[in-house]
């Protein structure tokens, strides 16, 4: 391999792509028509059209994806385009249940009658109300109830009379004894002309003072009298119960008229047979509770000094009609998106209230309903972690999409405590539910509920990239053109444009994609917009949108500057120039959530004679992720297979990511690695002007890792600050190539020939470009060429292998027991 081959760096062409303004085909975003299509999901489209369109039981949509991608307005944009086409939903109304109140019955009506038929039974009131009272008060009224009544009072008193006309035949007088409220009818017989009670009389008998012959004739007489008084008294209260059915039947004959005709109205506007079935319990109710009708002059004591007069109880309440979801003003199916889906507002509630008496109180007219009634014949949008984080919603929800039917309770979290024994007859629903999630909830769900995948049969992925191709990118310019149209921006020019765009590739990851995060691209549009304002430009132009990215970037970067700080002053101590054996730069990634940058770190090995093999210290101090172990369990195995065929691998080296306190993770440094285990076996120096990343598998070949162009860009940043010389560079994955979009700067300084990339392919082409020595290949004796870092290599280790026997050095000897680490210092 030649020298040239090994140092040659990539193009500036490959290191960005660019969007050529002259190639739009406008001079402003205002003469673009806006964007009227999602963009970028067709998956995600696709699913969520099956979802909708599909009307079987249990097709509700789980809506996965990051945030940003345009999940809530996709969603939007389809059901109101669907929702056009589907009829109008009907109302609902829960009505008194007169045969069992504490279980209110549900009437489904078309839309708007409703509300109209609320309307007829509050004016069925009031005008019976007006009418029956009148009715009462008329002459008629009265001639006929007074015909009634004294053709019965009449029997009544000849009864009376005859009882009376006996009872002082025999004797005795009809006595009123009052006990308390109540008054009891007895006889006394009459002495001398007076009434002495029997008790009375047989003390007198007893004293001699009246004959006993007597009294025992008239206790016999009494006996017989008592008799027919009781006999009577029963005659006369059958006679006041045919007075007080005769009264009834008076009322209900000359008011049923009245009220069967206004009930006949009221069924004829509305001919369901629900609703009609309704009415003829509430004519019977009326029927049977007319003295509601009848002027009561009430006592209203006046109020305690200080407070409002207490409101009086409706007591026609029960004829009253409680419209829990009005769709009159609705146009086609409901879209409802319930912000803040607790138990209340996604199920209804039966609210409770004080009564006069200071107890608690409800009724049907205190049912309300949720979000999922609202919804009832269209959508209904939420949030995945709001419902779940929500007491009791997860399991109503289920309970709901599999049965179709809304159960409306009292919202009773402390259910011991409840004070409703109201049941609500149970509604039947016709909806379609969106949750919207990420991946980790839906595995979740779909893993460990069971219930889970029969009511959420579709999921709708969302992804955030798309394929950057001249269609793509034409929706990115209409995309651009409609949010300065909707928030009314600066209009772009094609300058501007081009760089949104490069923007979006950047964030995508990839020179052939375009990123799909629009909430992101959205910031930039509207930040670039405030700094043309600032410049007074009539449009907003490139360095605009790249003043938008640098202000966001310092507005986020302040830990970034102080590393970099701290590795100027020469705290965090990383060498650039010069060459060393052991130790070479690595290229890490710091994820702040909202902002990453990478920084170099200094990664060294040491290597000494033993049977340990590679040992990982971030390991040994607990500061090593799972991934970085599994990169230099690797590592091992790539050693072990290129030089420890015919021999054992005899050699202990420590690998260390020097001043690193926080922990590492990830297997992006493990090339780096084996660079630095190499040059401390081969003697030979590595460059230090030169950084490294790249994952390595066990035959040797380097594999592509994440944040490549914040890697680069952050040794860039420190070899700027300390000058350019021209040797500068990193080496990275030729896989990562189509990742790279660096900055402007960056580009310009390898243009000029100040920073260089080298992509490879496997350990042996970097090794080369560290070292300036070839690798070598292997022979079929498994032996190298004299001359090559291979050969060097495989000597020490051939050494190391013989000197260990040589001496008998046993394993514990060298290193500490299996599971066991040393002691610290």
């Amino acid at each position: 391999m030649s020298e040239k081959k090994i140092f040659k760096g990539l193009s500036p062409d490959e290191l960005r792509w660019r969007l050529d303004p002259a190639t739009l085909p406008f001079k402003t975003t205002e003469e673009v028509e806006v964007c009227k299509e999602i963009i970028g999901q067709p998956r995600a489209l696709s699913a969520i059209r099956v979802g909708l369109e599909i009307k079987s039981l249990g097709y509700n949509i789980f809506v996965t994806g990051l945030a940003g991608t345009g999940r809530t307005t996709t969603i939007k944009c389809l059901l109101e385009e669907i929702d056009r086409k589907k009829s109008i939903p009907n109302d609902l109304c829960y009505v008194n249940n007169f045969k069992n109140p504490d279980m209110p019955r549900i009437l489904s009506l078309p839309a708007g009658k409703g509300s109209a038929l609320k309307k007829d039974m509050d004016q069925l009131i009031e005008s019976l109300q007006k009418s029956i009272p009148r009715v009462f008060e008329s002459e008629s009224y009265h001639d006929k109830k007074k015909e009634t009544v004294e053709s019965l009072r009449e029997k009544q008193k000849k009864l009376m009379k005859h009882l009376e006309e006996k009872v002082k035949s025999e004797g005795f007088t009809l006595m009123q004894i009052q006990f308390g409220p109540y008054i009891k009818h007895d006889l006394v017989p009459l002495v001398e002309g007076k009434p002495i009670n029997m008790e009375q009389l047989a003390e007198l008998v007893s004293q001699g003072k009246y004959p006993a012959k007597e009294f025992a004739q008239l206790k016999e007489k009494h006996s017989a009298l008592v008799g027919e008084l009781e006999a009577a008294f029963k005659k006369g209260r059958e006679i006041e119960r045919k007075i007080t059915t005769a009264l009834k039947n008076l009322d209900r004959e000359v008011v049923f008229p009245l009220i069967d005709e206004s009930i006949q109205v009221i069924k004829e506007r509305h001919p369901y047979p629900k609703v009609s079935e309704y009415l003829a319990e509430v004519r019977e109710s009326l029927l049977e509770n007319l003295d509601l009708f009848r002027a009561k002059e009430e006592e209203k004591g006046a109020p305690l000094a200080g407070l409002l007069p207490i409101a009086q109880a409706d007591v026609f309440l029960e004829y009253r009609v409680n419209l829990i979801v009005d769709n009159k003003e609705t146009k086609g199916a409901p879209v409802i998106i319930e912000h803040s889906p607790n138990y209340k507002n996604l199920f209804g509630t039966v609210e409770r209230v004080f009564d006069r008496s200071g107890l608690w109180r409800t009724d049907f007219s205190r049912i309300k309903a949720g979000s999922l009634l609202r919804a009832n014949g269209g959508y209904l949008l939420l949030n995945a972690r709001d419902a779940l984080l929500e007491l009791g919603v997860w399991s109503a929800l289920k309970r709901t999409l599999k049965t179709s039917k809304v159960e409306i309770q009292a919202y009773d979290p402390f259910y011991m405590l409840t004070t409703s024994a109201l049941k609500p007859e149970p509604i039947e629903v016709d909806l379609k539910v969106v949750i919207i999630g990420d991946d980790y909830l839906y595995h979740l769900l779909y893993n460990y509920e069971e219930d889970f995948k029969k009511i959420f049969k579709i999921k709708a992925d969302f992804d955030v990239v798309m394929k950057k191709n001249k269609e793509n990118i034409a929706k990115y310019v209409s995309f651009i053109a409609k949010i300065c149209q909707v928030d009314k921006l600066k209009p772009f020019d094609r300058t501007g444009v081009a760089a949104v765009a490069e923007y979006g590739v950047r964030l995508a990851g990839n020179k052939k994609k375009l990123s799909t995060e629009f909430n992101k691209i959205v910031d930039i549009i509207r930040e670039a917009n405030y700094w043309a304002v600032k410049d007074n430009s009539p449009h907003v132009k490139e360095k605009h949108v790249d003043k938008a990215i640098k202000e966001k970037i310092y507005r986020l970067n302040m830990i970034e500057d102080k590393i970099k700080e701290l590795i100027r002053e020469g705290v965090i101590m990383i060498d650039i120039t010069g060459e060393k054996v052991g130790q070479v730069n690595g290229l890490s990634i710091l994820m702040m959530g909202d902002y990453s940058f990478g920084r170099p770190s200094k990664i060294t090995a040491e290597t000494s004679l033993g049977r340990s093999g590679v040992i990982n210290i971030e390991r040994e101090a607990d500061l090593s992720g799972k991934t970085h172990n599994k990169g230099v369990l690797i590592l091992s195995g790539y050693l072990r297979g290129k030089y420890a065929q015919e021999k054992p691998l005899s050699m202990s080296t420590s690998i260390c990511f020097e001043q690193s306190y926080s922990g590492v993770e990830g297997d992006s440094a493990s090339s780096t690695e084996v660079y630095a285990i190499l040059s401390g076996l081969s003697g030979l120096p590595l460059r230090q002007d030169i950084a490294v990343t790249g994952s390595v598998n066990q035959k040797g070949d380097i594999q592509a890792i994440g944040g490549v162009n914040q890697k680069i860009e952050g040794f860039y940043e420190l070899c700027k600050f300390r000058g350019l010389d021209g040797n500068h560079g990193v080496v990275i994955p030729e896989s990562n190539v189509k990742n790279l979009m660096l900055k402007e700067e960056v580009v310009e300084a390898i243009k000029e020939g100040k920073f260089h990339i080298y992509p490879v392919k496997s350990i042996d082409q970097g090794i080369e470009i560290l070292t300036g020595m070839k690798a070598g290949k292997k022979k079929e004796d498994g032996t190298y060429d004299k001359g090559t870092l291979n050969y060097l290599v495989n000597e020490r280790l051939r050494e190391l292998a013989k000197k260990l026997k040589e001496f008998g050095i046993r394993e514990e000897e060298v290193s500490p027991p299996k599971g066991k680490k040393p002691k610290p210092c």
